[in-house]
């Protein structure tokens, strides 16, 4: 116990000297904005016509902390006429300032400095630039393909600098529903808006008054990317206009984006012994303080505790990653052995600018800056806040297993499936190949089930939704394989194969 103290007691120094390395000095417009005086304007004068136009927005303002604090329209709307994110024809504008519609973290910046730093060195900071990141990744080329071009139809037009022909390679050609939208792609993109934007956030877009472009604003997506180098505008968690701490720390706030078939961390929560305790006991609860003691403002875990509380001598930090072992959400998982992430400062460094260089997949093996033994070291921590030591250390034992088990099933699917590829059996459009939507679910929905639910105590879902319908996608993806193999002994031809395969429905396992 004293070894796993002394490691989690250590990443506080280390972090420190890690912030260094990246200050927000590097963005020009951070610069420019936390030494920007507005002349000759008030929030008396924004509030003459939004307490009526947008009385919801004012009422949440006057109930929040930012307003008893003096805080209000000027400070995060108000920027300099040259500011990349200026609208140029709002109706009011003084001699050297005008508003701003699409407000960044670089205007949080200014006052939250610390929490931005740390979420900049958190894996949430790379959720838009992680599927956005098409010239340097393949990842982002698959995603963007996967959602331009296969779930809203935009054909042949291209996106994001990708030649339309080289987004269509490989989909069917006897499908044209596919290209219903090729002529107007528009509607693509305004469709993609409700889909990867709201979570992962995309690259805000304004035209030339400064107005943000519908297909991707507005957004509370957790890495939304801003022509002023911000990254997110905090909304994903602390709703506008109150911006309240206390209603961001509670688990709702995660469960935006964290549920459904691929990580259920809701239904995962609400099923395990923690949300159980949380469900009949809010009284017991105070989120008003970063700050968590058992018995004063808390009964059991939520989402805030373990990822971001100050605990049991751990601080509180933006950066969710830092008490992360493993990637439990990659195809397969790997250890966190990366340090900090670099997509949100690539992004924040270039100023806004978009290109292969500032748009990065980032590091998707980021954690603590000590390494994955030191990340788990911090997680007992927090368990051992109500949790003896055998108890703690038996659980992660047991998790780490789980996580493993998973790894050998994945690796015997990946084995088969660079088998069929070599052999080429794998259908061009891999939407129509049985083989493959098996793989996919196998570890984008059962397996991230099978592995977040081990590590966050639901067993019906550690188990029926995962690790035994991870079992049945092995099973059915091993008879695809064989059957193939069987065929082209007989026809000698992996085309024939294909052709006159018997389809193959697949039974999802939601």
């Amino acid at each position: 116990m004293k070894k796993i103290l002394t490691a989690g007691l250590s990443v506080a120094a280390v972090s420190s000297l890690a912030f260094a390395a990246n200050s927000l000095d590097a963005n020009p417009n951070y610069q420019k904005l936390k030494n920007f005086h507005p002349q000759g304007v008030s929030n008396d004068q924004c509030l003459m016509c939004h307490k009526t136009t947008d009385p919801g927005i004012v009422a949440d303002w006057q109930h929040s902390k930012h307003a008893k604090a003096g805080v209000g329209c000027v400070e995060c709307h108000v920027v300099p006429k040259d500011y990349p994110t200026a609208f140029k024809a709002h109706p009011m504008q003084g001699a050297n300032w005008t508003v701003q519609i699409a407000v960044s973290s670089v205007t949080c910046a200014k006052c939250h400095a610390k929490e931005v730093k740390e979420y900049l060195n958190s894996g949430h900071s790379r959720g838009a630039a992680q599927w956005l990141a098409v010239n340097g990744s393949k990842h982002g080329y698959l995603m963007t393909k996967l959602a331009y071009h296969y779930e809203t139809l935009k054909g042949n037009n291209p996106s994001f600098g990708m030649s339309g022909e080289k987004l269509m390679k490989g989909i069917r050609k006897d499908l044209p529903l596919v290209r219903a939208n090729e002529k107007n792609p528009r509607v693509s993109d305004l469709s993609v808006a409700n889909i990867c934007v709201q979570c992962h956030g995309a690259i805000v877009k304004l035209d030339n008054q400064g107005r943000p472009d519908a297909a991707t604003w507005p957004t509370d997506g957790i890495g939304a990317l801003y022509p002023d180098g911000g990254v997110s505008n905090c909304l994903s968690c602390h709703s506008r206009h109150k911006f309240s701490a206390a209603e961001a720390r509670q688990p709702a706030a995660c469960t935006n984006c964290h549920l459904g078939p691929d990580h259920p961390d809701k239904e995962v929560f609400e099923s395990s012994v923690h949300g159980h305790i949380f469900e009949t006991n809010h009284e017991d609860y105070n989120f008003e303080t970063g700050e968590q003691i058992p018995g004063k403002t808390l009964r059991a875990a939520t989402c805030f505790t373990c990822h971001m509380s100050g605990i049991n001598g751990l601080q509180a930090t933006h950066n969710v990653s830092l008490r992360l072992k493993w990637n439990l959400t990659a195809p397969s998982s790997f250890l966190k052995t990366g340090g900090y992430e670099t997509a949100g400062w690539a992004f924040w460094n270039g100023g806004g600018k978009v290109n292969s260089k500032t748009v990065l997949r980032g590091n998707m093996k980021s954690g603590n800056p000590n390494g994955p033994e030191a990340a788990r070291a911090d997680m007992k921590k927090v368990c051992m806040a109500c949790h003896q030591a055998t108890f703690t250390n038996n659980y992660f034992q047991r998790v780490d297993a789980h996580v493993k088990v998973y790894n050998q099933y994945f690796n015997y699917a990946t084995k088969m499936l660079k088998d069929l590829k070599a052999k080429g059996l794998m259908k061009s459009d891999v939407w129509s190949d049985p083989f493959f939507k098996l793989y996919y679910y196998l570890w984008h929905h059962e397996g991230r089930r099978m592995r977040h639910a081990a590590a966050m105590g639901s067993p019906d879902y550690a188990h029926w939704h995962g690790v035994f319908q991870v079992m049945q996608d092995i099973r059915e993806m091993k008879d695809i394989y064989d059957y193939r193999m069987k065929m082209l002994k007989k026809y000698g031809d992996p085309k024939k194969v294909l052709e006159n395969e018997v389809p193959m429905p697949v039974v999802t396992h939601e």
